[in-house]
Parts: C-alpha cells; sequence; structure tokens
C-alpha cells in the first residue's frame, strides 16, 4: 500500500516557523498543501489505486479529494489512521461538521468525536498502527490502497519521518519497525 502525509496545513506552516503550537485545532490545507495534493496525483499517477482512506482531519480529507476526483474512486473515512493526539492540530471536527464540509463523504460509521480527550502515549499510536497492519494484511487487494494519514501514523507504519505531500510504499504483512524514535535529542545534547 502507499501511505500518502497530507499537503501543508496552516497548523505545519506556523509551527514550522515559530517551533511553537500556534493553536489552530483541524487545520485547514495552506495553498502551498493545495498544491502538493494536486502534485501527489501527478506523482501517483502510475500508481494501481483502487481504494482510497483518508483519516477524518480536514487536511487528510482536503488531501485526499484531487486524487479521489481523479480517479472516480470513493474516499473512506477511517479514524484509525489519524495522526498521534499531541498538539491543538490533533483536535478534530465533529463528524456533524465534516458531513457539511465534505457531503460527498460517508462519516456514519466514525463517532461525531473521533479524537482522543487527552495526549495519546508513543504505545496507542503504534498500537493503532499494528492493527490497522493486521487490517490491511488480510485484504488481498492491499497493494492497491492508498492511505492519507499523518507524519505520527506514517512514523508508526514504516520508522520514517516524511514531509508533507511526501509518500512511502508499506507492506503490512512484513515486520513493524523495531525501534522507532519519536522525540529526536536536540543537538546541543549530541557530544561529538
Amino acid at each position: 500500500m502507499i501511505l500518502l502525509r497530507h499537503g501543508q496545513s496552516e497548523f505545519n506552516l506556523h509551527f514550522t516557523a515559530t517551533k511553537r503550537d500556534p493553536g489552530i485545532p483541524d487545520p485547514k490545507l495552506t495553498e502551498l498543501g493545495q498544491q502538493q495534493a494536486e502534485a501527489a496525483v501527478l506523482a501517483l499517477a502510475g500508481e494501481r489505486i483502487t481504494r482510497i482512506i483518508a483519516s477524518p482531519y480536514t487536511r487528510a480529507l482536503q488531501t485526499a479529494a484531487p486524487i479521489a476526483r481523479q480517479r472516480g474512486l470513493p474516499v473512506l473515512v477511517n479514524p484509525v489512521v489519524r495522526e498521534r493526539y499531541a498538539f491543538s492540530c490533533d483536535i478534530g471536527s465533529p463528524c456533524t461538521e465534516l458531513a457539511i464540509a465534505f457531503p460527498g463523504l460517508d462519516f456514519a460509521h466514525v463517532d461525531d468525536v473521533w479524537w482522543p480527550a487527552v495526549e495519546e502515549p508513543d504505545q496507542g499510536i503504534e498500537a493503532r498502527a499494528a492493527l490497522f497492519r493486521a487490517e490491511m494484511s488480510a485484504l488481498p487487494d492491499w497493494r492497491e490502497t492508498l492511505v492519507v494519514s499523518h507524519w505520527g501514523f506514517i512514523l508508526a507504519m514504516t520508522g520514517e519521518r516524511v514531509m508533507n505531500g511526501e509518500w512511502r510504499r508499506c507492506d503490512p504483512t512484513g515486520p513493524a519497525p523495531e525501534a522507532i524514535l519519536w522525540r529526536q535529542p536536540h543537538p546541543s545534547a549530541v557530544k561529538p
């Protein structure tokens, strides 16, 4: 399967510049993020994709939209592939609001409030990734699945950090990453 990180969000823009949480819940894509979503259509043009799964965060749904439109596929909303809850951007929008913003998507199977109330521990997102691996590996056509997700979930699935708009292949039948480095030491803490 292919794991695609959403395009740049309003949160990403401000957090990258200041390294402080700007307090933007469920941010939308920036203009650059929209361009990254459109670029993903071209980057994935040669890939066989018959299923698109996206997290319920607005930034992931907006990233999935042009790919789904170009391929004539529905977007299957799945909260299991959401981001690790740790910042203001990880406060989602209730499904009643998402259904208005994205009228073509089915949210009937998702709780109205689908994100956690407190910070998710590392082992929480790793457990979700393990569950998703098991679910996907049971499908005969997992290779044809595109998952539009987030930095933390992709890290839990692959052990790799990806930038906005980047994608990685992932074999859910293979081993999970052995050790995931969630926090990198500050450069001043590293001895030469």
